[in-house]
């Protein structure tokens, strides 16, 4: 039997957060923790969708500054004093539970636009939130929503099977899948198919050219540490997709090669740091 994961900052593959000013950081710590713990009642096997709902619906209010809601729910009603006090957007937070109650319902996927409509909600926020404690120009959050969304999916291809498993909810596109024959039953088996190869194949194609779109990011934000952050994550990302590409995330547990991160606090960074909008490099 799989067993719940819960995972932590420490866990991730992208280092959202990690290479910023130190004067910011607990901010991002906040937004984690409180987004977390929201995901974590979304993903909870032992919920129904109508109790995940409901105290989703009650996190939302102590996130809103509901005081009887602050024992229950403590990381969202810390974040909401600290939005108050930064003046930050309630939508930074607030759209993050739009995708977890689509989770807690088990929405269906249909096709690709589908998908990217609900990164804009699981992800995009994350983004647009990072660039807002930096005062960025909102200029950059489309470049970044689109990061955002790659970073996502990667992260539904590596999960494939435990979110089957564990929460029988599937992220592909039902139209994807009828155009390659998979069905959902090939996504608990022990080996990819080769129906499922190609369709993972068309994904990473997909991801690649958003990834190539996002790769703008590093030269149009202010941020010295920001553009280093997003350096480093452009090139962990196409190393994570070159390894899906490669491997067969249904047999091994895809991850990230202490190389990888070398590379991409090495040249990743750089890259960030000295790129030009024309020539920066995405297959770092």
């Amino acid at each position: 039997m799989i067993k719940t994961r819960h995972k932590q900052s420490k866990d991730e593959n992208f280092p959202v957060g990690k290479l910023i000013s130190k004067k910011l950081r607990h901010l991002v710590k906040a937004y984690y923790k409180a987004a977390r713990s929201a995901d974590d009642i979304a993903d909870n096997p032992d919920l129904s969708s109508k109790d995940k709902m409901t105290q989703l619906d009650d996190a939302e209010r102590a996130f809103y500054g509901k005081e009887s809601l602050a024992k229950s729910y403590p990381e969202m009603f810390e974040l909401g004093k600290l939005f108050q006090k930064e003046n930050l957007s309630v939508g930074l937070y607030t759209d993050l539970l739009v995708a977890f109650r689509r989770d807690s319902e088990n929405q269906k996927i249909e096709i690709w636009e589908q998908l990217l409509d609900y990164c804009k909600y699981s992800a995009a926020p994350v983004g647009r939130f990072v660039l807002a404690i930096h005062d960025e120009n909102p200029a950059t959050y489309l470049p970044a929503e689109t990061l955002c969304a790659v970073l996502q999916i990667v992260n539904h291809l590596q999960d494939m099977k435990y979110d089957a498993i564990s929460n029988k909810r599937f992220y592909l596109p039902r139209q994807m899948m009828q155009h390659y024959g998979v069905v959902e039953s090939d996504i608990f088996l022990n080996k990819c198919s080769q129906p499922l190869k190609l369709l993972i194949d068309d994904i990473c194609q997909r991801l690649r050219k958003m990834l190539d779109d996002a790769a703008i990011l590093p030269a149009i934000v202010k941020s010295l540490s920001l553009k280093a952050e997003l350096g480093v994550i452009i090139s962990l990302t196409n190393s994570m997709l070159k390894r899906i590409e490669k491997g067969d995330v249904l047999t091994t547990e895809i991850k990230l090669s202490s190389f990888d991160w070398f590379k991409a606090m090495t040249i990743g960074a750089l890259s960030g740091l000295f790129c030009r909008v024309k020539n920066f490099r995405t297959r770092i």
